[in-house]
């Protein structure tokens, strides 16, 4: 019995939930196991992007390049908003699990939320500022492939966050509820993916186009 305890704590990638929640512990067999495999698609598309992006870095067709247009202050900036809100929703997923109550939980959402959108903000922001400064989509082969790979981790981000808004609704309706359980396993993966595609682009467009 012990065995059997000790191998469905640990039956998928991503936070397990444990027998004390039941249902959703079960539930997030298939469900997380089918998410995984809608993730691999995203591995593919942003292993292609990459590749692309590091294809067009000199295609700048004698318009403005990383080291014209990249801004350190801001990618940082922006890093450690990601980084902090992956942090918080590990904080938000130990409350699921170990039932600390839904003040806690909504609270570190809630911020994790916030932190989300901080990001975004300033992602616009810096985006705005270099097609002012002549890097728009349409100037050049890199600027293309920029424009194709980080605003698309950008509509990721946005993504997770109206997903993160309809399990609020959720749970005003049902509570913590078996399909908010299990939503939001789904979407700690998401999340936490979405912050290691950042720490690549921040690693590879960033800091490797102002070297």
């Amino acid at each position: 019995m012990t065995t059997h305890t000790a191998g469905a704590s640990t039956r998928h990638p991503g936070l397990n939930l444990g027998e004390p929640h039941e249902e959703a512990h079960s539930a997030n067999e298939e469900l997380v196991f089918g998410f995984w495999v809608f993730m691999m698609s995203d591995f593919i598309i942003f292993g292609l992007l990459f590749a692309t992006y590091v294809t067009m870095l000199g295609g700048t067709a004698g318009g403005p390049g990383p080291s014209d247009l990249l801004e350190m202050k801001g990618a940082f900036i922006e890093t450690m908003l990601l980084l902090a809100s992956s942090f918080t929703f590990g904080m938000a997923s130990l409350s699921l699990k170990y039932h600390q109550g839904t003040a806690k939980l909504i609270g570190w959402l809630v911020v994790t939320l916030l932190l989300g959108l901080g990001f975004l903000a300033h992602e616009l922001k810096d985006f705005h500022t270099m097609i002012s400064e002549g890097g728009y989509p349409s100037r050049s082969g890199y600027l293309s492939a920029f424009f194709s790979l980080v605003p698309l981790h950008g509509l990721h981000v946005a993504g997770a966050c109206l997903w993160m808004l309809a399990i609020f609704g959720q749970m005003a309706v049902h509570r913590i509820d078996t399909q908010v359980k299990t939503g939001l396993t789904r979407l700690a993966i998401l999340w936490h993916f979405l912050d290691i595609v950042w720490i690549v682009i921040f690693s590879l467009v960033y800091l490797g186009g102002l070297t």
